[in-house]
This record gives structure tokens, sequence and C-alpha cells, in this order.
């Protein structure tokens, strides 16, 4: 086979298409490649993974805005709170959802320079994001809607798409040394 290896000419490279009944394939862990090019899934989780920042970050603006004013749905009256008790509850939510957003900015960067724990993280809280949005409609009949919980919810599942594929997985596992395994 013209000078290749064996078990190089029967692994397809990382962004070919597989055959469906070649599962053992998918199995394999792919090659040591520390120059790979960025895949453009990886760039689209990124990029996602900002969205969904800026859109924290609208929720946030909209959030303080909205915080004072008498019959909006961010305003709750509460008998025997102050203003000022409520002033600091808006700052304590600020402080948390800020500090949320942070990470997530920090993530983002992280994902596009190929690190694989950051992956890995934004796909877990993606994954749990969706399932309290599905627990949350379940359980108390919250409804979804197109200002509220469906663009978050579309915006994980769209991050969950592009950052739990192949090539974006192995573009962040590109630096990590295999070991060879001998089969007995």
């Amino acid at each position: 086979m013209s000078g290749m290896p064996e078990s190089a000419a029967h692994e397809p490279a990382p962004h070919r298409k597989v055959a469906a009944f070649d599962a053992g394939m998918l199995l394999r862990e792919p090659a040591h490649d520390p120059a790979m090019r960025r895949p453009i899934t990886t760039t689209v989780g990124a990029a996602l993974v900002l969205l969904s920042v800026l859109a924290g970050l609208v929720w946030l603006v909209e959030v303080v805005l909205l915080w004072r004013q008498p019959g909006s749905d961010v305003d709750v009256v509460i008998e025997g709170v102050s203003t000022s008790e409520r002033d600091l509850a808006l700052i304590v939510l600020i402080a948390i959802v800020g500090a949320a957003l942070l990470v997530e900015l920090v993530l983002a960067v992280f994902i596009f320079l190929g690190f694989n724990w950051a992956r890995v993280a934004v796909l877990t809280f993606s994954a749990i994001s969706i399932c309290s949005a599905f627990a949350a409609w379940w359980a108390q009949g919250k409804s979804l809607t197109i200002d509220s919980t469906l663009w978050s919810v579309a915006l994980d599942i769209l991050v969950l798409l592009a950052l739990s594929s192949r090539r974006a997985a192995t573009y962040a596992r590109r630096n990590e040394r295999r070991s060879s395994h001998a089969d007995p």
C-alpha cells in the first residue's frame, strides 16, 4: 500500500465520514497531531458560547432596568423587605450572574484555544441547563417561550452539537500523547 503502515491504511483521517457499520473506528483513540488545524466546529462552538454570554448580559441589563418598575416581570413585592434589602439582593444577583458570565467567557476562549477540559465543562453545563429547563417545564408547567427559555435551550443544544463532534474532540485532545496498547 504505497509504503504506508498497515494500521494507518485502515484508519481514516478524523475529518472523513465514517460508515455506520464501522463502529470500531469510532472507538479508537485519535492520533497525536499537535499541528492539527482548528475545525469549524470548535470555532462555532466557541462563538455560540460567546453568544450565550452576550444573551446573559442582555438579560442582566434587562433585570437591572426593570428591578424597581412596578408591574414588571422582575418586580417582586415581599412584605417586610425594605428597599435597601431589595437593592442588596440586586447587587448579589449582579455579582453571581456576572461571575458566571465571566467564567463562561473564559471557557469560550479556552475552547477556542483547544483545551479539552473547557470543552467538557461547557458540554456538561449545557446538558445540565437543557435538563433543568425540561424539568421546570415538566414539574412546574413553566412554558418555553421565545423571549426567555427557548433561546437559552436552543443555544445550549447548538453548543452540544458543535462541541461534541468528533473533530472538536480530536482537536481538543490533539496534544495528548497516546500510549499504544499491545494486544495480548
